[in-house]
């Protein structure tokens, strides 16, 4: 059975677009499968979870859509100014960002937000996960890099930085992050907390993806994305991409490729078939999709397997399946004013009922 793909993105024109994506063929089709005008203002960030897409906007809500029942699940309303970032950490909670300087954790699990830290002076303008869940990082107008226990809940270790950086984002390792300061990335080593490397972009960056541990694709403010290898702190290649600047670009693993995937204000969605080798070819056009809108925001949506082999089964069983893929996440609940992050893959010791029998 061929994979699907889901491809969701956010305009300036207040509608978030929804695509599936059929993999199995040569030149791969997008087909509409939702559109949705839940915002009063453009569409600023989008994140994806296996089950769940959320959008934030310059509104000031968080919309959240159920794609396993194709339903909208409501807003999250909490923060007082436009949300500038999202993510999830696996399936058990999300955390936001906004111009209020609030970092938010919210629970998928009642849609509650848990904590609510005011991380910086100014607008949150970034934030990223770490791959274990323990730390996050933030940036912010207020020209400073801090980082978060997440365990605890609390402020780990602040940084300050002579600019307003306004992108985040750690490697899939962990071992490294990169803090990108309008045209310029600077590459940082976990162990040390400094700078590694500095590359400079041409244009002002709008979007960074890390397709692997080593390689970096960076979107700006042109019709060009470029790849970068950051352990070297150099380009390895460049291509030109859309006919107007590259405003997000997203990927994924395919078994043997990485696919690319970029959004451009000329309304266009791309999907590119990239070979991550040691010598880099021009990545190959796979499929596009016009909008015919003025896009701002992208992410990839992957449903879990069982959702996809599983789709004509009862939502009980549906229920009873999501239950043992959770089992082993973490779970955010608040005690003491603390975010505690519980491992809930250890079974609970259960009570013997002394003298009783089971009936058969």
């Amino acid at each position: 059975m061929a994979a699907v793909v889901g491809l969701i993105a956010g305009c300036y024109e207040q509608i978030t677009f929804g695509y599936k994506v059929k993999t199995e063929e040569k030149e791969w089709t997008a087909i509409p499968d939702f559109t949705h005008h839940a915002h009063t203002a453009s569409v600023s960030t989008v994140a994806t979870s296996e089950r769940f897409v959320v959008t934030g906007s310059k509104d000031e809500t968080i919309q959240v859509y159920d794609m396993k029942k194709g339903i909208e699940h409501g807003a999250l309303l909490h923060h007082n100014g436009s949300i500038t970032c999202l993510e999830f950490y696996g399936t058990s909670y999300l955390l936001s960002g906004g111009e209020d300087g609030l970092l938010c954790v919210w629970s998928t699990k009642k849609w509650e937000c848990v904590k609510s830290i005011k991380a910086h002076k100014g607008h949150v303008t970034s934030l990223s996960v770490h791959p274990s869940g323990k730390l996050a990082l933030t940036v912010g107008t207020d020209k400073s890099l801090r980082t978060w226990n997440l365990i605890k809940g609390r402020s780990a270790f602040i940084k300050n930085i002579k600019q307003n950086a306004h992108i985040v984002r750690w490697s899939p390792d962990g071992d490294r992050y990169v803090v990108v300061l309008n045209d310029k990335m600077d590459i940082y080593k976990l162990e040390t907390a400094s700078v590694t490397g500095t590359v400079t972009n041409p244009k002002r960056i709008s979007s960074i993806k890390f397709l692997n541990n080593a390689i970096l694709a960076v979107a700006g403010d042109d019709e060009t994305v470029r790849l970068c290898d950051v352990g070297k702190a150099e380009w390895l290649c460049e291509f030109k991409a859309h006919e107007t600047r590259v405003k997000a670009v997203d990927s994924f693993i395919m078994e043997d490729y990485c696919v690319m995937v970029t959004a451009s204000n000329d309304g266009f969605i791309k999907m590119w078939k990239l070979h991550l080798k040691e010598e880099l070819n021009p990545p190959v056009l796979l499929g596009e999709v016009n909008a015919a809108a003025r896009l701002t925001c992208l992410a990839v949506w992957k449903p879990s397997s069982g959702q996809q082999v599983a789709e004509e089964k009862s939502a009980a069983t549906k229920s009873q399946e999501l239950a043992q893929g959770v089992a082993k996440t973490k779970r955010v609940r608040i005690a003491t004013e603390e975010v505690i992050l519980e491992d809930e893959s250890k079974p609970k010791k259960k009570k013997r009922d002394k003298g009783k029998k089971s009936v058969k």
